[in-house]
């Protein structure tokens, strides 16, 4: 699996015009689904996540995670982040997950940001989806579950 985490102060997702998903402060996960990932990675990287120190603390340092600033999420699926761009022009996603098994770990990963204690929204899987955002910082960083060395 692959995350784009952007912190910030709000978003919201739309299909077709109406709004289906919107938190305050936070962070958008943009998730992407590989071949051959499984729960241990959905359970990995949404520990991570939720542990990820990426908020202000009294110093002005980023040293506090989502949970200490009763922050949201917003999860979204991208299957784009698997895009293989390195022969010609138009990207390839060989790479990506089937869609009815990335949907079921997109799904897992944010039920479990919610079993971890933490607000959760999402877009609408294989929605054409308008993701509307104001990045805090900007601050974004990339997970992949892929190469941990951690369980």
């Amino acid at each position: 699996m692959k995350l784009v985490i952007q912190r910030v102060r709000s978003a919201n997702v739309t299909v077709d015009g109406k709004e289906v998903a919107r938190i305050g402060q936070g962070a958008v996960v943009l998730c992407g689904v590989a071949k051959g990932d499984s729960e241990i990675d959905v359970r990995y990287l949404a520990r991570k996540t939720s542990q990820l120190r990426i908020y202000d603390d009294e110093a002005g340092r980023l040293n506090k995670s989502i949970g200490e600033t009763n922050g949201a999420f917003l999860v979204v699926s991208q299957f784009t982040l698997y895009a293989e761009c390195a022969k010609g022009n138009r990207p390839g996603y060989e790479e990506a997950a089937e869609a009815g098994e990335a949907r079921r770990l997109y799904e897992e990963y944010a039920r479990e940001l919610g079993i971890l204690g933490h607000e959760v929204q999402t877009g609408e899987f294989g929605a054409k989806m308008v993701v509307r955002l104001a990045n805090d910082g900007p601050v974004t960083i990339i997970l992949e579950s892929r190469g941990r060395t951690t369980p």
